[in-house]
């Protein structure tokens, strides 16, 4: 197997297993002080792992093009699919007295919900296919310079949508189910600026996670170059 496929793969491998992971433990929260130092409102963990998988579409991106990094969206969109099918059926079955986890608390941890799960993956197709056509824009307006501007730019942008989109789907959906379940909010009002509260601290993490990232990002890319002998794939005119 030549070097560029075995990269491929890897890469492939690391990102499908942060995109699962945030899905599966999306349902902790914890404090913003935790990530950013202040103390903003609760967030969910599910947010660190899946700054990994943009930092990644952009590795891909750049060294497989276009093509490459779209495959590697739907890869990962059929495999969550695929994993939520399994949880979905695992929660169905009957359990065994000798079971671990009781059936009310193997349904709350591994059953999810299907608000959740359709909101996160149109929020992450859409996010995801946004971050690939920004990259491929800073490319090639500055003729595949300045590496960490088409990163954490195009990241910076999906992300924003990826947040507002989930949030939205999300939490609208829950509220026109039953506004009077809205974590006791009665009024549109309160609702809109709870959820727009969380987007602004959710984004916060994911703005100062992006960052961070960026020299994740060239570290891997020279490591890439200078390691596997792979160069980068020309900007894709279109």
């Amino acid at each position: 197997m030549k070097a560029e496929h075995k990269l491929y793969v890897c890469l492939a491998a690391v990102f499908v297993s942060c995109l699962l992971l945030g899905d599966v433990i999306g349902g902790k929260t914890i404090p913003t002080f935790s990530i950013v130092g202040h103390d903003l409102g609760p967030i969910s963990v599910g947010i660190i792992p899946f700054p990994v998988t943009f930092l990644l579409t952009d590795v891909v991106n750049d060294f497989y093009g276009r093509k490459g990094a779209r495959f590697l969206t739907l890869l990962g969109f059929a495999m969550a699919l695929l994993a939520y099918a399994l949880l979905q059926l695992t929660t169905w079955l009957p359990v065994h007295e000798s079971t671990y986890f009781t059936q009310p608390e193997y349904a709350k941890i591994f059953g999810g919900s299907s608000q959740l799960f359709i909101a996160s993956m149109i929020a992450y197709l859409i996010g995801q296919f946004l971050d690939i056509q920004v990259f491929q824009f800073w490319k090639g307006l500055t003729q595949s310079k300045h590496l960490w501007l088409r990163a954490t730019g195009s990241t910076l942008l999906s992300q924003i949508v990826d947040t507002v989109m989930i949030n939205f789907i999300f939490w609208m959906w829950t509220a026109a189910a039953d506004p009077t379940s809205f974590l006791g909010m009665k009024t549109s009002s309160e609702r809109y600026a709870w959820v727009f509260a969380k987007i602004g601290r959710e984004y916060l993490v994911k703005l100062v996670v992006a960052i961070l990232l960026t020299p994740a990002v060239y570290a891997i890319h020279g490591a890439i170059v200078k390691w596997l002998g792979i160069e980068p794939e020309a900007h894709e005119k279109r």
